[in-house]
């Protein structure tokens, strides 16, 4: 399992456009990924999990994956969150 910490830097947090972005990106790995944020975890594949989680600027989530591609999921996954803008 790999796993990394990010801070949301876009002023919006993750709002409709940058979920979408994130869900795509993460539906293109074979593995489970999960997203945590103050200790609840969603499928990261899930437009509606996430944004259920209500990601605001300045959170810290945690990406999760296991699975064959899971280095490339979190590190991939970790670079577009800190790439987004609003």
């Amino acid at each position: 399992m790999q796993e990394q910490s990010v801070t949301i830097s876009n002023a919006s947090g993750l709002h409709a456009r940058p979920a979408s972005l994130f869900v795509n990106k993460a539906a293109m790995f074979e593995s489970k990924i999960t997203l945590e944020k103050d200790g609840k975890a969603v499928d990261a594949k899930s437009i509606l999990g996430i944004m259920s989680m209500a990601v605001t600027s300045g959170s810290v989530v945690t990406i999760r994956a296991e699975g064959p591609d899971e280095a490339a999921a979190v590190s991939e996954l970790a670079a577009l969150i800190d790439q987004l803008d609003d």
